[in-house]
């Protein structure tokens, strides 16, 4: 193999890897349902939670939305520069006590689906 190959090789190795290495952004979606007599107060919770949560390492973007004729139904999406960061972002100080707080008013379990772009 001349040296030439040899060097475009290692060079298109070496470039996959840092790929590899290159995370991809989460886009989260969480659906949550609660009990229409909490509905104000989930709002206000979810406010300071959405608030909270873009102090966090990694956040890009954290949106809370709530239906149009069940106001009791809200779809919160967030963005975050990687998974890890996600992570990261479930134990912070903050994270835990809105959930501790959230978990009697919920109608339903939390239906959070995790996505990545499609390239």
């Amino acid at each position: 193999m001349s040296r030439l190959v040899f060097v475009v090789l290692c060079s298109a190795a070496v470039l996959a890897q840092g790929q590899a290495k290159q995370e991809k952004a989460l886009y989260v979606v969480t659906h949550i349902d609660v009990y229409p007599n909490f509905a104000a107060d989930t709002a206000a919770l979810l406010q300071q939670f959405s608030s909270d949560s873009m102090k966090d390492a990694g956040a890009v973007r954290f949106e809370v939305l709530r239906d149009v004729e069940r106001t009791n139904h809200f779809t919160v999406v967030e963005v975050w520069k990687s998974r890890n960061d996600y992570e990261a972002h479930l134990t912070a100080a903050h994270s835990k006590p809105f959930r501790d707080k959230l978990q009697p008013w919920l109608g339903s379990p939390f239906d959070e689906r995790l996505s990545y772009m499609v390239p």
